[in-house]
């Protein structure tokens, strides 16, 4: 009804203009631009083509397509295949799977190739994987010189794995703990006291040599993860783990258990330490 009315109100200049266009498909160099000439309301000096002007309860608009009229391309939407409805529809009795067999009746697991020995089978197996191997990430002590230099790291207090990642020594996707490197030992002037998980012989004797020292920590899983990230047991609203004892495989390369939450000061080592401590501490 809308656009019934709506073509009514359009001047025969449009519709000529409109016509032109139509049958001159083949010439587009003589098509005219369109002049479209804009039409006054009787009853109101406003231009029909604002949408202030009303024809008595329709609205004047500039174009006639309308929500009603918009659809998709043809071939946009396929409709989904219905099998088993009858021989009529082409997917009916044994919609489409044909007579008998395996493959008609259901389907099998995957990899199985009718019962000759499967691929997974014919390839031969190459390496393993350790289930009990530690990925530890490296820190140089260039990089904490560097950081203690800029004031992220005070040297003055214990520097442990929580004090590197927090000051971004190291990222934050560790998984089994912090080896310290011996990269950038000669800016080391001043005595620093750490508790890393592994240490290089270089990296110790450059620490121990400025008057410092490293103490060789072990933390479980859920115990290097209270050290990090105490405040995720707040938010669950649960205590801190105990620290727990390291396996018996890695007694002789750890000096004492991680302690929980993170500390503040380092632990002297005793006479009886130093001469338990092996020649190799890597």
């Amino acid at each position: 009804m809308m656009r019934r009315r709506l073509a009514s109100l359009i001047p025969t200049t449009i519709r000529a203009a409109q016509n032109h266009y139509k049958n001159s498909t083949s010439n587009l160099a003589s098509l005219e631009p369109l002049q479209f000439v804009s039409l006054q309301c009787p009853q109101c000096p406003v231009n029909i083509w604002q949408p202030s002007c009303h024809f008595g309860s329709v609205r004047a608009y500039s174009s006639l397509l309308a929500l009603n009229d918009l659809r998709d391309n043809p071939g946009a939407r396929k409709q989904k295949t219905r099998k088993g409805r009858g021989i009529g529809s082409g997917k009916g009795k044994t919609a489409g799977r044909g007579h008998k067999g395996q493959k008609a009746r259901g389907t099998m697991k995957f990899g199985f190739e009718g019962g000759q020995t499967p691929l997974r089978r014919r390839l031969p197996k190459r390496g393993f994987k350790n289930p009990f191997s530690l990925n530890f990430q490296p820190v140089g002590l260039g990089k904490i010189a560097k950081l203690i230099n800029a004031g992220k790291i005070d040297s003055s207090e214990l520097i442990t794995m929580k004090t590197l990642k927090d000051s971004g020594a190291i990222g934050k996707q560790i998984e089994d703990g912090v080896r310290l490197m011996g990269r950038g030992a000669e800016h080391i002037k001043w005595p620093i006291h750490l508790e890393v998980s592994r240490v290089t012989v270089r990296a110790k004797a450059a620490v121990e040599a400025a008057g410092g020292s490293v103490r060789r920590v072990y933390y479980n899983k859920l115990g290097f993860r209270a050290l990090l990230k105490p405040e995720w047991f707040e938010k669950k609203g649960r205590l801190l783990p105990k620290a727990a004892r390291p396996p018996p495989k890695q007694k002789d390369k750890v000096d004492s258990i991680g302690r929980l939450p993170a500390p503040t000061k380092p632990i002297p080592f005793t006479t009886e330490e130093k001469e338990a401590m092996p020649a190799s501490t890597a």
